[in-house]
């Protein structure tokens, strides 16, 4: 017979004592993990893993988001793969479908697809274009928006196909990096900007 486990210690609330004097981007700073020297050395990696494991933290980003869009969208486009997770919830709060923009390869049967460069390289990221309606309103998300090359290349691309995509949404830009700036007039919304 295996020993009880000891309880862990309680976390700090990040939703705060009053979940009706909502601040979406004090929750979602209060649920970020700070990873030093990650994925390499001298970055800070924001991490949202903490939010996702939070049902308040991530319902109240979700219901931000869904509050922003209702009845303006018919799809969901998320980027690989953390856009995944934000996406698929979103997209089924708001009773819409949800399209998944891949790294080439991961989708199977035909797809669309756009190459983009990268600080040291290259990308190339897919869609399958039929599941996406001509003129369909479609809102893209992810979680960070560092210098704007993927989302660039996912409106991009998704444009390509016949979505009219309505905005970018993500959790946390990096601002130091220029991604807005690279996405130009493109309605781009962040929840916490760092």
């Amino acid at each position: 017979m295996a020993a009880p486990l000891a309880p862990e210690a309680p976390r700090p609330d990040p939703v705060g004592p009053d979940p009706t004097a909502l601040d979406v981007a004090a929750v979602v700073s209060r649920s970020l993990r700070d990873i030093p020297d990650f994925p390499v050395p001298g970055v800070l990696f924001k991490d949202i893993t903490p939010l996702l494991a939070d049902p308040r933290a991530f319902g109240i980003v979700v219901a931000d988001l869904a509050g922003r869009h209702a009845g303006a969208i018919d799809l969901v486009a998320g980027i690989e793969a953390r856009g995944f997770v934000l996406g698929a919830a979103l997209a089924h709060a708001m009773g819409v479908g949800f399209i998944p923009v891949r790294k080439a390869g991961k989708l199977p049967g035909r797809t669309a697809s756009i190459s983009y460069d990268l600080e040291y390289g290259s990308a190339t990221i897919e869609v399958h274009a039929e599941d996406i309606a001509d003129g369909a309103r479609v809102l893209l998300v992810d979680d960070v928006l560092a210098t704007g090359g993927t989302a660039l290349a996912a409106w991009d691309l998704l444009t390509s196909v016949g979505a009219d995509v309505v905005a970018f949404e993500t959790i946390i830009e990096l601002s130091a990096l220029g991604g807005r700036a690279r996405l130009g007039d493109r309605r781009t919304v962040a929840l916490l900007t760092v």
